[in-house]
Formats: structure tokens, sequence, C-alpha cells
């Protein structure tokens, strides 16, 4: 078990894996029976687009040796029990829903108690270097290390790419905080978060039971003293000035530097912008560098990545975080990656708010502007319409509105406008939210409708566990749907009865849309232009407000696909604006898919035009595609072959 970052099992492993790139490295993995050869480093994807991602909490997902601990679909703030094991084991079910990416929550140790609450995620970690021995079918860190790694192989193996939850701002409640009545887990106080450098409390280090030990009040033994359950590890972060100790944070508004400062609930915030060329800090300049918290979270992340065969980052709490350092670890990893043989790495940050602050950590936006930073980040924007929309809740208007912004926002990233796509993982529900997008209310024609805009859409397309099933949120005690906190979209979904059927309806239509998107590059790669809709075949604008219609072209080269999605009650009958010179000489456009079943092909019809925008009235000639929808029905159309 490595305790240091100047341990020998690390600097092997982060060489190793250089020297096995250049080696041009294989290793077989069996899968199903039969002998596949992989390469090792396993290289990156061509492009991220190409890859659907597939993100599910380990503790919620499965264990195929036991019954989750709790209820599967009722809140439970405690730890259920999934493990590495119980992912490989279902390999083989996302392969067939046609994942080519799998997001895992964060597989670091994280404190011991497995009695305190909330203490099953993973987000709050106690040892950056090690996996979390929970995970293993036995309990056992060894086990751990190897299961997580034959996952990791047959994944692989299988063609999916594996993708792994971190979290640079903070460590695991490693500490509790020492007042006057007292210590305390957590300190809410605006005057000690803006208090003057110096004034911060002292902290009393926790050992492996969760209890804060008098004897360790701001200084720590030598490691060697320690247990691995004590306090924190790697051993060189075990200095209480590499923590915030500031208490909780007041704000979730990024203040001066650009980020925001405090702990994260009982969490503890790393200093990760920590400067040590400052006078009085050259003894830890001359042990860890210039930036000694950000180079030990670079190591720790690049052994990661040396020991585990990992192909991306996503990364938790972003904004949190200054964006200089955010950056400077995105463009590390990046180099790291690419000395092992992985030439597109992907780091993207949770950065919960708007396009503009997302802009500020995002690309060539962030940080310093002298790299590129991290890749990409969640899609929140589109979060905070599509699925309203998709239910007849939203403006559709709202649409075209992040899409316009998103374009001024990252003009300085775009060498076309279909690279939009490349910087933004999308999705319509995840852990942090208080229901999932399949309410139990809500139909399956509108889930459909929204899943559909969501694999053709610009973006990435990010699917949360269980959606394929139908999960719906847990339940209250009497089985009404029970939509408090976070915690009521995080079921234990081997719990589920049937809970990974290739048959289930939700399965089966998910699979399709994945498929589509894998025969039809064009909604991966392609430009993005939403098109005036027209009731009477002659007066066209862009639709408006709830229960509006969604109509968008997908172009790439010479080809356009064109999706149409009626968010009312009532059915839609009229025209959608298409490309004249694309749909030259064709006289049909055949639907591909529908979540109503609507098959055939509708008819494309040229003449005069008059459009209705914002300004002046034009007309002109055009090409327009017939259409006709029911309530909550989308339509994909293309040309019946290719032009």
């Amino acid at each position: 078990m490595p305790r240091s970052l100047v341990d020998s099992s690390v600097l092997d492993a982060i060489a190793g894996a250089q020297a096995a790139a250049r080696e041009r490295r294989t290793k077989t993995v069996v899968v199903g029976g039969a002998p596949r050869e992989i390469p090792v480093p396993f290289p990156s994807p061509g492009d991220w687009r190409d890859c659907p991602i597939y993100f599910l909490i380990l503790d919620r997902f499965n264990n195929p040796s036991a019954s989750p601990r709790g209820t599967w679909n009722r809140r439970f703030n405690f730890r259920q029990g999934g493990t590495f094991e119980g992912v490989r084991a279902q390999l083989g079910y996302l392969e067939e829903l046609g994942i080519k990416a799998i997001w895992l929550s964060p597989v670091l140790k994280n404190s011991r108690p497995d009695t305190w609450e909330y203490n099953y995620h993973g987000y709050g970690a106690q040892d950056f270097l090690n996996v979390d021995e929970r995970f293993a079918s036995d309990g056992t860190l060894a086990t751990a290390e190897r299961e997580l790694t034959a996952l990791v192989d047959e994944a692989h193996a299988r063609g999916i790419h594996v993708i792994l939850d971190i979290v640079l701002n903070h460590a695991a409640r490693v500490f509790d905080y020492v007042t006057a009545s007292g210590t305390t887990a957590v300190i809410a106080d605006a005057g000690v978060m803006n208090g003057p450098l110096g004034s911060e409390p002292s902290v009393r280090w926790l050992n492996g039971l969760g209890f804060s030990r008098g004897d360790w009040q701001n200084a720590l033994p030598t490691p060697g003293a320690l247990h691995a359950d004590d306090a924190v590890w790697p051993a060189e972060l075990q200095h209480h000035l590499f923590f915030r100790r500031r208490g909780a944070k007041l704000t979730d508004t990024p203040g001066p530097g650009g980020f925001v400062r405090g702990d994260f609930g009982d969490m503890r915030q790393l200093v990760v912008e920590y400067d040590a060329t400052v006078p009085g800090e050259e003894a830890i300049r001359a042990r860890l560098g210039a930036a000694p918290v950000l180079n030990l979270l670079i190591r720790a992340h690049a052994y990661l990545v040396a020991r585990y065969d990992f192909d991306g980052f996503r990364i938790d709490t972003v904004k949190y975080v200054a964006p200089e350092a955010v950056e400077t670890f995105g463009n590390a990893i990046r180099e790291y990656a690419l000395s092992a043989g992985k030439k597109n790495f992907f780091t993207f940050g949770e950065v919960y708010d708007n396009e503009e602050t997302i802009a500020r950590f995002i690309g060539r936006n962030g940080g310093s502007g002298e790299g590129f930073g991290v890749d990409a980040a969640l899609d929140f924007p589109l979060f905070h319409a599509l699925p309203r929309i998709a239910k007849g809740q939203g403006d559709v208007a709202d649409l075209r509105r992040v899409f316009s912004l998103r374009k001024a926002q990252e003009s300085a990233l775009l060498s076309s406008h279909g690279e939009a796509g490349r910087y933004f993982v999308s999705f319509l529900d995840n852990h942090d939210q208080h229901e999932r997008f399949k309410h139990p209310l809500t139909p399956a024609i509108q889930v459909m409708l929204g899943y559909t805009l969501l694999f053709t859409l610009q973006g990435i397309p990010c699917l949360y566990y269980g959606s394929e099933q139908g999960l719906e949120g847990t339940v209250d005690g009497a089985g009404n749907a029970e939509l408090k906190s976070n915690e009521s979209t995080r079921e234990a979904l081997w719990g589920k009865p049937g809970a990974f059927s290739t048959n289930s309806s939700m399965f089966v239509a998910i699979r399709r849309l994945a498929t589509l998107r894998q025969d039809e590059p064009t909604f991966s790669f392609g430009r993005l232009y939403f098109r005036e809709v027209s009731g009477n075949g002659t007066d066209f604008g862009h639709s408006t407000g709830k229960g509006g219609i969604v109509a968008f072209s997908r172009i790439l080269c010479d080809r356009e696909v064109v999706v149409v999605a009626n968010t009312g009650t009532v059915q839609f009958t009229g025209s959608v604006i298409i490309d004249a010179d694309l749909s030259a000489g064709a006289a049909t456009m055949a639907i591909v898919y529908s979540n109503a079943a609507a098959t055939g092909t509708r008819p494309v019809r040229r003449g005069t035009m008059t459009f209705y925008r914002d300004g002046p009235v034009s007309s002109g000639p055009a090409a327009a595609v017939d259409v006709r929808l029911d309530a909550s029905e989308v339509q994909i159309l293309r040309r019946p072959t290719a032009p």
C-alpha cells in the first residue's frame, strides 16, 4: 500500500506506464470465455463525442454477492454495498445498451467509519493514493486493487472507456475545529471565513475511528506513527496549512480569485492554490515545490492513471478551486497521459453555474490562458432548460438561447460551428438533483422525447444509471414518491426486480437511440441550426412558449438530418425549414425514428416563403419538409438515401 508520493510503487507505476506505451505492450483479457488482446496502456478514443457515457454510483449499482443493505428504492443515507465486481458483471449489459464510456463515482478510500451518514458516495477522500477496500468482494485492499484492474481491463476489451470521478477541492472530514465551546465538525461563521490570514482556528486531526485527538492539534506525529485510517494520506498532505481551515462555505458565488472558498459541508477544503514562493515557505518549497498542494494532487492522479489505466477524469466541485490551478492540473494530466500513450485523455468539470462561469474554467478561456486546461464541463445550462421543455413545462425558445450564448462564450475555442459539442457533457438528471427526469407522473413518450433530444443535440450525452430501467426516484414508507433531496435519486439498482433486463421498454428505446447516434456521425460532429416552423406552409418563424415545437438540423458535410419535437398536448401538422441546397432534388425525407412509432416519408416542398424573425419580415425561395406529430412526439428525418 503506497503511503507517500515517493514510494517506489508510485514512481514505478508512473514510469512503467510510460515504458509500456513506448514498447507497445499488450495484455490478454478473457471476456465471455474468449481471449481478447488489448494495448497497454489502452489508447484514447479518436473523439469523445463518439462515446455516450453512463454514470454510475459504485455503492448503488450492483453487488452480485449480496442484496442491498437497505430497501433498494427507499431513501437510505448509508452504504448499500455496491462493488467493482458488480460493475464488471454488467459490462456486457452496458455494451449491449450502446455505452462507449462509463463514469465511475470516486473509488479512493474514504473516511473509515461506515456508521456515518452520507459516507457512501465516495466524494470524501481520506487517502488520495489507495482505493477503498469496501468496493472489494472480500473487503480487502489487495482484492479491491485486483478487481478494479479487472474491471477496467474488461471494459477496454469490450471497447468501453473508463472515466474516474475525482475531487481536487476537498478531502474528507479529517479534522475537527477547536472552538471556545469545544471541537466541532462544521463552522458556518462569516467572521471565521473572512478573518485575516493567521486567524484560522486550530484543528484536531481525526483518528481512524472518527474521533479527534487532543494531542493531534494542528501538528501530527511522524507518518510512521500513524495508522492508514488516521488523518489524511499521502504523508506529504499531512500539514494543516494545506487546508483552508475557514469553516463551511457561505456562498456558491465565486469570489475574489474566481472561485468559492470554504469547506464543502463537513469535508475539508484544500488550499489547491497554495503558494510556497513567499518568504517563510522555503522549507516547504524545497521539499514539495512552489505549488505543493497542486503538485501533490497532480502526482497522485498521474499514479491513478498509471496504476489502473483510466481514460479520463470527471472533476467534482470545480468552481471551488482556483481557475489557474484547474488549468495547470488539466495540462499536467494531459501531458502525463500523452507520455503514456493516451493521446486524448478526457477531463471534464462540474461547474454548477451559468455559461459565463463555466467558460472561466474550461479550455483557453480558463485560468491564465497559457494552456488549454480542462477539456469540457457538465452541461448545466442545457440541463436547466431541456428537461422542462421535454415535458412541455418550459419555453422552447430557451433551447435556442442556450446554444446561441454558447457560441458567443466559446468563440475563441471553435474552429467550426460543429465543434461546440466537444466542450460539454450533456445530461437530463444525475446524483445531485432532487428528482430523476422520469418522475412517476411523467409519461414514457415524454421521457423518450427528452432522451431523443439529448442524443441528437450537440454535446456528449451522459445517461444516469438506472434511467434505462425506468427508475423514478425513491419512495417513502407509503409508496409515494419522495422528492426531498439528492439522496432520493440514488437507488440501489440491483435490488430492483429484473434490474438488468435487456428487454425492458426503456432499455430497448435508449439502445435504439445509441445505435442511431453511432450510425449517424452527423449527431456527433455536425453543425446545429434551429429551424423555423409553419402551420400553414407559407409563413415561418421560430416556435416559442411552453408546449411549442423544437426543430433543428444537424449538418455534416453534405448530409442534413432534421429533428422535430412537439412538446405540446395536441397534434401538430405543419412544415419545417430545411437546407434548400442539400435537399435539392429530394422529393421526400424519411422518418428514421419516432418515439410514437411513426414511419414512412414526408414530402419536401419548395417555393417562396415568408419569414418572421426578430426584425423585418423577409420573403424568398426556400425548402421545407411537411410533418405531422402527435402530442409529445419527436421524429428524426433524413433523405431516404445519402446524397
